[in-house]
């Protein structure tokens, strides 16, 4: 049944604007298989909670599995990340996997409501994406390099007040 279903076109990036939960979880889908094909060698992602990200899904694990290579840096910022154990177990195993090129931060700010404030946002060196309504997954995506500029600010900024957060194993005695 998967053979009847159109290969993403992963030769372009997405560009432009998107409105809605779908179209959001698309994009990423899209950007994370663009990023395998082209070879990114980082990634930054952002999100209070990455909540209604799909990360769980079969397809983007295996780009993210097919992105996976030496000397590539995977940063993943949130607030809390019980919302990715929870809903996303293909991800929690491929973050196992790979945990020495991925490093998970935490933001956990007295003020709860000041961690909403964390962008919902996919950095590239060549390509963003960033959800400017959470409530109804509206936003932009390009390789527009002010956009770029401007959102790995914002995401530095956050990653100093972060903290060391989600290990990929737990250890106990």
């Amino acid at each position: 049944m998967d053979d009847l279903l159109p290969t993403p076109d992963v030769s372009q990036r997405p560009t432009g604007r998107f409105l809605g939960r779908v179209a959001f979880q698309q994009m990423l889908r899209d950007a994370l298989a663009c990023a395998a094909h082209e070879g990114w060698r980082e990634i930054i992602v952002s999100d209070p909670t990455f909540e209604d990200w799909p990360l769980g899904e079969r397809d983007v694990c295996t780009s993210l599995h097919a992105w996976a290579r030496p000397g590539r840096q995977f940063t993943m910022l949130a607030g809390s990340y019980d919302q990715v154990v929870r809903r996303h177990a293909r991800f929690v195993a491929w973050r196992t996997t790979w945990s020495h090129l991925i490093d998970c931060r935490a933001c956990r700010s007295a003020h709860s409501q000041d961690v909403q404030d964390i962008p919902s946002a996919l950095y590239s060196p060549v390509w963003t994406m960033r959800r400017l309504d959470l409530e109804h997954s509206s936003g932009i995506c390009g390789d527009d390099a002010q956009r770029r500029v401007l959102l790995q600010q914002a995401q530095s900024e956050w990653l100093r007040k972060s903290s060391p957060a989600f290990p990929s194993s737990t250890l106990g005695l």
